[in-house]
């Protein structure tokens, strides 16, 4: 129980620092978190989480890095391969090196096997705490897809080069030979390990389908236990797990992009439960983080054989040298690139170098790996100074997030952009870039039973979106010329039809006079929209007239019945006129043309939906029902678009949060309208 209410606690948390988050955007959602997480293990109530280091690598990063595996940009990261491998294998073993002999040099009573290892945990980077530091400006996208290579890479990297430190440092013994070798069979076994244990699990997923299990819980779940028992089963084989749950995202990725007949209800399911999960692993890994710093520090600030000062300044020293390497590596990398021709990257600036250099943050991984140092050595002596090696590689992982907090906002500024103008046309591009996204969900979603509700949300989706795309005045003039010569040549097909039913004599003369003014309503509609509201204003009244003259006339049954099926058959014709203009609107479609044509299309389809709920003799709750469901999930779709915009830094979170708004009034306002239409 008390295990429970703790976990309630730290989930409880997490909502409270986005809450915070909200009000204080400047500071990033990690410092908050591991701040809360300090905060709740200073109170005197007793609670306590053990760092668990095998139990947090299978429990948080697994799924983590499974997640970042699948949704990478694979081939922005191939093209970027060489810088990737430069940070994330030729800049780690560096780190190992020069920072061992140097933690050595400055701490003595360390050795240097047991340097090197901190060193070594000290190297990877931390692909969470980048994305959340750089979610709060517009890092270049080059940029970024290097740190989230680096960031994947690495762990294994600065993970294998710790375990082979710490093991010469209990046993006395090392072989580079051997450890090279190790570490090739520990790299490419784990990443092909995973590989192929993510193409065992897809082809279980297809065979299950096969025999008609579409069951989306069950397909949830596989893919829910897929990174745990990948990493556990590749672990146990004394290979890289971390890079094996890589593997197995990007063999996901690819199934996913290459599957011919995707399972859209999957698809939704999987996205939101992927979504909730992330946020909470991520939140809980910052507030960990935090929970174990007091102990951590009490134990070296309490002991008479540590100076506070000195070690606060040998943390600074070795964060200070982590970042000059960091630093040193890039600008040699970058230039040395730059001069082979190396068109991916673009050209070096020392501001491109500096964000590089800054978002060389320390996370997770590294506090995790220092707790899995043992506590003794191979002849039972204590293992040396491993309280001093948990607390540095904890200060650093602090120091390093709060310089990236304070010097990338500052240090990215101008790519930024802080002109209103620049501001508007992010904005401007945030706001089409979520109706694309909607749009692509109403397509996916659009089946034979709702296409006519599907197809009138893309089309105002498609006539909003219209006004937004930035073209120029005679653009626009061009484009609405076109519209009108579509909609008339639309309207002239429907008028060639009526007259096949005349020259057939398969109309009477009442029908055909009421489609005849049917058409002339709407071609006034096209080309002159002042008398279109006079017509639609004198029908208005000249039904009203007609309304209240039927309450002084006591009609037939038969003549009701009569006018019934009169209503119906002229709803039936006119979906005949309709279908017969978007067969038309159909054949004439071309990549030029495709915009306008879908949302006329769109027009008509509503309309058709409607003659027939008036055919059928229906009303329209169960239209109004689809439109419902469809439009939830567009708005869902706007929102995590901008979510996703604002987590790769595409857009600020005051803009985030501006269009979120919108969002929430464009929807009320539509649950009010389809309120008052129901009833």
């Amino acid at each position: 129980m008390e295990f429970l209410l703790i976990v309630l606690l730290l989930l409880a948390i997490i909502g409270l620092s986005n809450f915070i988050n909200h009000f204080m955007p400047y500071i990033p959602v990690p410092l908050i978190q591991i701040a809360l997480g300090v905060l709740l293990a200073a109170l005197p109530v007793g609670i306590h989480v053990p760092m668990e280091p095998e139990l947090f690598f299978i429990l948080f990063i697994a799924p983590l890095l499974f997640y970042d595996g699948k949704n990478v940009p694979r081939q922005a990261l191939w093209k970027l391969r060489k810088p990737i491998l430069l940070l994330a294998l030729g800049l780690v073993f560096l780190t190992v090196i020069v920072i061992g002999y140097l933690i050595h040099w400055l701490i003595p009573s360390i050795p240097l096997s047991a340097s090197f290892a901190l060193a070594a945990i000290l190297s990877p980077t931390d692909v969470v705490a980048v994305g959340a530091i750089s979610s709060r400006v517009k890092m270049p996208k080059t940029i970024m897809h290097v740190l989230e290579g680096e960031g994947l890479m690495n762990d294994a990297s600065g993970l294998v080069a710790f375990k082979f430190a710490v093991a010469a440092t209990v046993t006395g013994v090392f072989s580079l030979a051997e450890a090279s070798w190790s570490f090739l069979l520990i790299a490419i076994g784990g990443f092909v390990g995973g590989a192929v244990l993510a193409f065992i699990i897809i082809r279980l997923k297809i065979f299950i389908r096969r025999l008609g299990m579409e069951d989306v819980t069950l397909h949830m779940l596989i893919q829910l236990l897929t990174p745990f028992t990948i990493f556990y089963v590749i672990e146990h084989f004394h290979l890289s797990g971390i890079l094996s749950v890589v593997a197995a995202g990007i063999v996901h990725a690819i199934y996913r992009d290459r599957e011919q007949s995707p399972n859209v209800q999957l698809q939704v399911v999987s996205k939101s439960t992927w979504t909730i999960l992330i946020f909470i692993l991520n939140g809980l890994v910052f507030l960990l983080l935090g929970l174990q710093i007091p102990s951590v520090s009490r134990e070296i600030f309490e002991s008479p054989l540590f100076n506070n000062f000195e070690v606060i300044t040998y943390i600074l020293i070795i964060t200070a040298a982590l970042l000059l390497l960091r630093f040193v590596w890039v600008f040699a990398g970058w230039w040395g690139g730059w001069l082979l021709k190396a068109e991916q990257l673009p050209k070096p600036s020392l501001r491109y170098i500096s964000i590089t250099t800054i978002s060389g943050v320390r996370g997770a991984v590294t506090l995790a790996g220092a707790f899995t140092i043992p506590y003794f050595l191979a002849n039972g002596d204590v293992f040396p100074e491993r309280s001093l090696i948990i607390f540095i590689a904890a200060g650093v992982i602090l120091v390093t997030l709060v310089l990236a907090s304070i010097f990338l906002p500052i240090i990215a500024k101008t790519e930024k952009g802080n002109t209103e103008n620049m501001r508007e046309e992010m904005e401007r591009k945030a706001i089409l870039l979520s109706m694309d996204a909607a749009i692509r969900t109403m397509r996916e979603l659009t089946t034979d039973e709702n296409r006519g509700a599907a197809v009138s949300i893309i089309s105002h989706y498609n006539q909003v979106r219209s006004h937004l795309v930035d073209i120029s005045e005679e653009e626009s003039a061009r484009k609405k010329a076109v519209e009108t010569e579509t909609r008339l040549k639309a309207l002239e097909v429907e008028i060639i039809y009526i007259e096949k039913l005349q020259s057939n004599e398969e109309i009477d003369r009442e029908s055909l006079y009421l489609l005849e003014e049917h058409i002339h309503r709407m071609r006034v509609a096209v080309t002159n929209r002042l008398l279109y509201r006079g017509l639609f204003v004198g029908t208005i009244v000249k039904r009203g007239i007609l309304n209240i003259a039927s309450l002084f006339k006591s009609p037939k049954h038969n003549s009701i019945k009569a006018r019934v099926e009169k209503t119906k058959k002229v709803a039936m014709l006119k979906m005949e006129m309709a279908q017969a203009a978007i067969s038309y609107l159909r054949e004439t479609m071309i990549p030029e043309n495709e915009g306008i044509n879908e949302s006329i299309i769109g027009e008509y389809n509503e309309m058709i939906q409607k003659f027939n709920l008036v055919r059928k003799g229906a009303d329209s709750s169960e239209y109004i029902r689809e439109q419902r469901e469809l439009r939830d999930k567009a708005f869902q779709a706007e929102r995590d678009e901008i979510q996703s915009l604002y987590e790769t830094g595409e857009v600020s979170m005051d803009i985030m949060r501006k269009i979120r708004r919108q969002i929430n009034i464009r929807e009320a306002y539509w649950m009010e309208e389809n309120s008052v239409q129901s009833h």
